[in-house]
């Protein structure tokens, strides 16, 4: 996972890993935050807020940024700023491309 994405910001406490955003994109037009993860013990501290600040202060001005929320923190990225699609499609594992 970390091999193939081209944008990974953490957040450590000393030698302990805390928080992590990783993303792939062209750092131009889009930008898929794939994986967003604070440890429990330093959630509601801001972290998570401040690793997406500092991955969009990597884009490019008009590079969007995309992610899917997990279903316990889907009311937190609208507080953020984020603005909610219903534009997405999502293609299971195992399910074939039909014709």
């Amino acid at each position: 996972m970390l091999v193939h994405s081209n944008l990974i910001v953490s957040a450590w406490d000393g030698s302990l890993l805390v928080g992590i955003a990783r993303s792939v994109t062209d750092f131009h037009y889009a930008c898929y935050l794939s994986d967003l993860a604070v440890h429990q013990n330093y959630q509601r501290t801001g972290i998570g807020k401040r690793l997406q600040s500092l991955t969009q202060m990597q884009l490019g001005p008009r590079c969007k940024v995309t992610l899917l929320a997990a279903p316990a923190a889907s009311s937190y990225y609208g507080r953020l700023g984020y603005t909610h699609s219903d534009r997405c499609w999502l293609l299971e594992p195992g399910v074939t491309i039909g014709n």
